[in-house]
């Protein structure tokens, strides 16, 4: 026990950083457990979009979207989501599954979505990055 203390003295920055870290991984958790949103795997979001007439939302970025996204997605970035709205209003009593590159942006988007009453909101945990290391299909169309 003397011997952390003492590694922990002289090492005040790594200690410091270590906890702010530490930090912000619990915030993140946290935060994903206690909002209202359905974190769906991989797993559940294939069959999902296999059972349901699902509309998929990418929120990132116009160069992440170019890059491949999942087929299909109707892309607005996270930045313009709630001024462009308006053009989901016709899927707003549709299944939709946002998805980022891993899942946090989206998280957000999903809460933006419910906020402006879209009900049936699903987040895809590990985004894209998850969707990819799967070996589930990309479109860079």
């Amino acid at each position: 026990m003397s011997q952390l203390i003492e590694f922990a003295g002289n090492n005040l920055i790594l200690v410091t950083a270590l906890a702010v870290i530490a930090a912000l991984i619990l915030k993140t958790e946290i935060g994903l457990k206690l909002s209202n949103v359905p974190q769906l795997n991989v797993n559940d979001a294939v069959r999902l979009l296999n059972d349901d007439d699902v509309v998929v939302l990418d929120v990132r970025e116009n160069n992440e979207y170019s890059s491949g996204h999942i087929r299909n997605a109707i892309h607005i970035p996270m930045a313009s989501l709630t001024k462009r709205a308006n053009e989901l209003e016709k899927h707003k009593n549709k299944t939709i599954l946002t998805y980022c590159r891993s899942g946090n942006r989206s998280n957000g988007a999903c809460r933006t979505l419910n906020k402006l009453g879209f009900e049936h909101v699903n987040n895809l945990a590990g985004g894209i990055m998850g969707w990819t290391s799967a070996n589930l299909p990309i479109s860079k169309k």
